[in-house]
């Protein structure tokens, strides 16, 4: 391998593949990583990225020297929330003309957090396809941004029935549970 080639990107495709772009938090999401490449290299697997981003908006209140008071300064605070890369497949010898599709999975966390996109902060999931390369930059797809929701939950709650009884002395309907009347106030005789 030439000097300069330790510094440059085999020339290969990654293209990754998923079937839809919204997961529920818990979901398993399955997809394909499509590798064709057109010269010679040792690969050390095929992966894919999974990350959960969070961006915050911050202020800090600097001295400027220039202007000899302080000043706000607005910055965004990066956090990540979810990181996992799974992997599609191990070491690979790749030779010109290589073309193979590599299934995976990955779990979004049932505790995760949701998509998000407001004016202060902003949470993103994004995955993309990795061929890494030992000593080389590695060959990426390009970067897709999920959507993650909350699960669709069971909606309805049941409630309780409740059993009406009659009253004893003015014949009028009462919940079961009442220790007297609503209507003339009368105590419930048991």
């Amino acid at each position: 391998m030439g000097l300069f080639k330790r510094f440059k990107k085999p020339e290969a495709n990654v293209l990754l593949t998923i079937p839809k772009s919204t997961f529920e938090l818990g979901d398993t999401l399955k997809g394909a990583i499509t590798v064709s490449c057109d010269d010679e290299f040792d690969a050390t697997e095929v992966r894919a990225e999974l990350r959960c981003i969070e961006k915050r908006r911050r202020e800090r209140w600097e001295y400027n020297e220039h202007l000899k008071r302080k000043v706000r300064r607005v910055y965004w605070d990066q956090a990540t929330l979810h990181s996992t890369d799974p992997c599609a497949s191990g070491k690979l010898h790749l030779l010109p003309g290589f073309k193979k599709t590599f299934p995976f999975k990955a779990d979004v966390p049932a505790g995760g957090r949701e998509s998000f996109d407001g004016i202060d902060a902003n949470i993103t999931w994004s995955i993309k396809g990795v061929v890494a390369i030992k000593g080389r930059p590695d060959v990426t797809s390009e970067t897709i941004e999920l959507q993650v929701v909350k699960p669709a939950g069971p909606r309805a709650v049941k409630e309780k029935e409740v059993v009406m009884i009659p009253c004893e002395y003015c014949e009028t309907l009462m919940p079961e549970t009442s220790s007297s009347c609503p209507n003339c106030g009368a105590p419930r005789k048991t």
